[in-house]
């Protein structure tokens, strides 16, 4: 304990100032330092104890749609790096999309709601593979990332991407379905929202999808080191947070009419995309996740479950 109130102090100030620059004049953080001293201190603990210097070790962390998930993997960022001095590169599966114009494509060849960005199929696979693949490789070369810009739909220009100079000592890899696994058929047949029934009814889109995730999807997560699972209570909870959440992007843009901003109904229908999976990630995430942290109706962590310790 007396470690975690040391790392505290050394962190404190950094943390904090990160999450004032996340918070809104209506949306304040509480209990922000107990999130810090309580749970994400010993989980960076447990993360820097698995580390190991010659390869990176990748932290897959995942959580349905406005979780917190960047602000979470962003302050273990920065206490990995503060207190426990290693070179830490956090990248979002959200960075990954295929561009607009090819998922236009994807939506012509396969399934209009393929444009929709979003599940397994509609990021660049390969690319993601070839990123852990070059990470991992003991000839480290200097690696170009792509970021995605989501108030346009559509990557930002290269002059914008990561630039990944020297090899990582952690790389923290997150998304809302980084580490699901595939549904069985039998389940998959059946209907669960508005959307499936009447865009999907010949189940094209719902296979495509398990059929990546069985695939390449799975050969990506299985080299994931460890998997930290976010879990809200229920989806009629993400719905509410997701909202809020861009709420959040309409204050912090400048006004510009490029901007994709989705209003409620916006958000509703393009969460329908993703409740299949998220579903399925409720049941199945807690049995296989490294560690499980819960959260609360009020958006705060309440217990973690370290599963191998």
């Amino acid at each position: 304990m007396q470690q975690f109130s040391l790392c505290f102090g050394k962190v404190k100030k950094d943390c904090l100032k990160f999450i004032k620059s996340q918070e809104t004049k209506a949306d304040k953080f509480k209990n922000k330092e107990k999130m810090i001293k309580s749970f994400l201190i010993p989980l960076c603990f447990w993360i820097s104890k698995k580390a190991n210097k010659k390869r990176p070790y990748f932290v897959g962390l995942a959580g349905g749609q406005g979780t917190g998930k960047t602000t979470i993997s962003s302050l273990i960022r920065i206490i990995l790096t503060k207190y426990f001095k290693l070179k830490v590169f956090r990248i979002s599966i959200d960075d990954f999309y295929k561009t607009r114009k090819e998922r236009i494509n994807l939506s012509k060849r396969v399934h209009p709601m393929l444009l929709t960005r979003g599940v397994p199929g509609t990021h660049d696979i390969n690319m993601m593979l070839n990123f852990f693949k070059q990470a991992k490789s003991r000839k480290f070369k200097r690696l170009r990332l792509p970021t995605f810009n989501k108030a346009i739909d559509d990557r930002f220009s290269k002059k914008h991407w990561y630039d990944l100079k020297s090899k990582p000592d952690i790389i923290i890899f997150e998304g809302w379905c980084v580490g699901a696994k595939f549904e069985k058929n039998n389940t998959l047949k059946k209907t669960i929202n508005s959307m499936e029934r009447a865009k999907d009814h010949k189940q094209i889109w719902r296979k495509y999808v398990n059929q990546q995730l069985k695939s390449k999807y799975k050969n990506l997560y299985s080299q994931l080191n460890c998997l930290i699972y976010l879990k809200a209570k229920n989806f009629s909870l993400l719905k509410k947070w997701r909202i809020k959440q861009e709420r959040k992007l309409s204050l912090k843009s400048k006004k510009n009419s490029k901007l994709k901003i989705m209003n409620k109904e916006d958000v509703l229908n393009f969460m329908q995309t993703y409740q299949r999976i998220t579903q399925n990630m409720f049941k199945n995430m807690p049995k296989y996740a490294s560690i499980i942290l819960n959260l609360n109706s009020n958006h705060q962590i309440k217990t973690s479950v370290y599963k191998n310790k």
